[in-house]
């Protein structure tokens, strides 16, 4: 490892720690929930589609053409480090489909699930039940299970609504609270029965609930987890790209941060333990920089920054084609802001490059 690479060893922790904390900013909400009403669907279409361009741009740009001269400094003709490179970009494709295989075979598929959870719509029916018998006039409605993993399903459109309806009971939860305990001295036993039998019920949900929100903040740290790589990896031959990586990644992790706290401060009502799995997830991403250094810091050569590079232009365009964009478009189905956005995040990569070639 040569001098200057050494002395970009604190740049790039300093860089992946950075990015990954994103995540707690995300998950700060559970503090401040009525900041949660500031994220419409058009600024995370276009937080979303910026930073894929910045990632694309910079991938296809800058890195890929890195691998290809580390194979030439290596000692291998054009043709050969061109196609090498090639390889290494499409390894880097096929890491990040397997990688999310295991990501949804952790989630067990509960993040494509339907938007009518079985469990929820049972309780709602055991409620009106109740209620047309005439033996309830006064419970409450109980309010739909949120799915495990807001925005990372189908419909994040429908995930926003549910993680602001969250937001809005957090705000008011005490209220209703108090409001409950008033009119509670006029329900019979008849009434408290089935209070009692819908409490069951919704904590049931709620562990449920607890549960798969973990299994998503695990899977969000494994996701995480060859971005921190490839941030500090980019970092140690470039700061100026390791710092565009980072950027673009700390973008996206700032929603991620914030679907994996809602729904288990939601299930648990503990702002701290649902901070401190978002941040957990997003701690992956210094960690996989940790082990990248201890494993290789003794042993970075020419070859394998030409594999790592090729390989990270190649995770980075695959999250952008198959995560970023489609998730951008769900959000703004008429393509008002996406395609602008996606174009300015290219724009702003290429200025950028420029700037640090002159």
């Amino acid at each position: 490892m040569t001098i200057a690479n050494e002395e970009n060893v604190g740049l790039a922790f300093g860089l992946v720690i950075g990015a990954g904390l994103a995540t707690a900013l995300g998950a700060s909400v559970v503090f401040v929930p009525s900041l949660i009403h500031l994220a419409s669907r058009r600024t995370l279409a276009g937080a979303l589609g910026f930073s894929a361009g910045v990632m694309t741009y910079v991938s296809f740009v800058e890195i890929f053409n890195k691998s290809r001269i580390s194979f030439q400094d290596s000692g291998l003709e054009d043709e050969k480090a061109y196609a090498y490179a090639t390889a290494c970009f499409f390894g880097g494709v096929a890491f990040m489909v397997a990688l999310n295989h295991l990501v949804t075979a952790l989630l067990g598929g509960h993040h494509h699930h339907s938007h009518d959870d079985p469990i929820s719509r049972d309780t709602r029916n055991e409620s009106r039940d109740s209620s047309a018998d005439g033996r309830s006039a006064h419970v409450e409605p109980v309010v739909e299970v949120p799915r495990p993993c807001p925005c990372c399903s189908e419909d994040p459109v429908a995930d926003l609504q549910t993680i602001q309806h969250m937001a809005a009971e957090m705000e008011h939860g005490e209220h209703s609270d108090t409001h409950s305990s008033q009119n509670g001295h006029s329900h019979d036993e008849e009434d408290h029965a089935v209070e009692n039998t819908l409490q069951v019920r919704k904590d049931e949900d709620a562990k449920h609930l607890m549960l798969m929100s973990v299994n998503t903040a695990i899977a969000i740290g494994l996701h995480n987890f060859p971005e921190g790589l490839a941030t500090f990896v980019a970092t140690l031959n470039d700061p100026g790209v390791g710092l565009v990586l980072a950027v673009a990644i700390a973008i996206h992790n700032i929603p991620e941060g914030l679907c994996v706290a809602m729904p288990i401060y939601y299930a648990t009502g503990n702002r701290w333990k649902a901070f401190g799995w978002a941040l957990f997830s997003g701690l992956a991403e210094p960690v996989a920089a940790l082990l990248g250094w201890l494993v290789l810091a003794n042993s970075f050569s020419d070859q394998l920054y030409a594999v790592l590079f090729g390989m990270v232009a190649g995770m980075m365009v695959i999250i952008s084609a198959r995560e970023l964009l489609p998730t951008a478009h769900r959000y703004d189905p008429e393509d008002t802001v996406v395609t602008y956005s996606f174009m300015t995040g290219m724009v702003v990569i290429a200025l950028s490059l420029v700037l640090f070639v002159l």
